[in-house]
């Protein structure tokens, strides 16, 4: 016997039907970055990247994103078409950081890494240092962006060490504005490039 919600099958003999979505994340692409990147684009169809309507959620994991600037700070865009990467963004963010010497902790609006309905690249980090020792870790979602009907939300959170000796937390929240299919984005630094860093993408089902 079949388990039917509002005319969506939901269980059929006993088993749950493909299309109810699990939460479960697909690993899609690992990028390992060991010597100056200037930026990494992920763009459907092209080196083995899914980003299409085949997940409603797409998930990048940064870690230990080390720069070559110091300050430095991670950035992202868009593209519609695969190669302009300009779509406007209105997006909000706030940051948390408190320095090695326990002089300076604070919570704070941080209008000055968010944008109103411009075709910038989103901050999705503060500033970073480039000391050995120190990098950057993200989490980045994307929700839905082969939809045709919506703009395209987005969260992040990441922590890293700053050029101030400082850990910094931030929060970033916005969205792509267009409803177009979004087919990729691109991840850069605002000055220098990436030293190194592993990125993983995934699709949530």
């Amino acid at each position: 016997m079949g388990l039917i919600s509002n005319g969506t099958t939901l269980l059929d003999a006993g088993a749950l039907d493909s299309g109810i979505a699990t939460g479960s994340m697909t690993l899609i692409k690992t990028v390992t970055i060991s010597s100056n990147t200037a930026n990494v684009s992920f763009i459907h169809g092209t080196s083995s990247v899914v980003f299409d309507n085949t997940y409603k959620e797409y998930i990048f994991k940064f870690i230990n994103v080390h720069g070559t600037s110091d300050p430095g700070g991670i950035r992202f865009q868009g593209t519609t078409d695969g190669s302009n990467f300009n779509i406007a963004t209105t997006s909000s963010t706030f940051r948390a950081f408190h320095d090695e010497g326990d002089t300076t902790a604070t919570l704070a609006y941080a209008s000055g890494f968010e944008q109103s309905n411009a075709t910038g690249f989103q901050y999705l980090t503060s500033t970073s240092g480039n000391d050995n020792d120190q990098c950057e870790v993200i989490t980045f979602q994307i929700f839905n962006p082969a939809d045709t009907t919506f703009v395209k939300h987005y969260i992040s959170r990441s922590n890293g060490s700053n050029d101030g000796d400082y850990s910094t937390s931030m929060f970033v929240g916005g969205y792509l504005n267009t409803t177009s299919a979004v087919t990729g984005l691109r991840f850069a630094m605002d000055s220098g490039n990436i030293a190194s860093a592993t990125i993983k993408m995934y699709g949530v089902k």
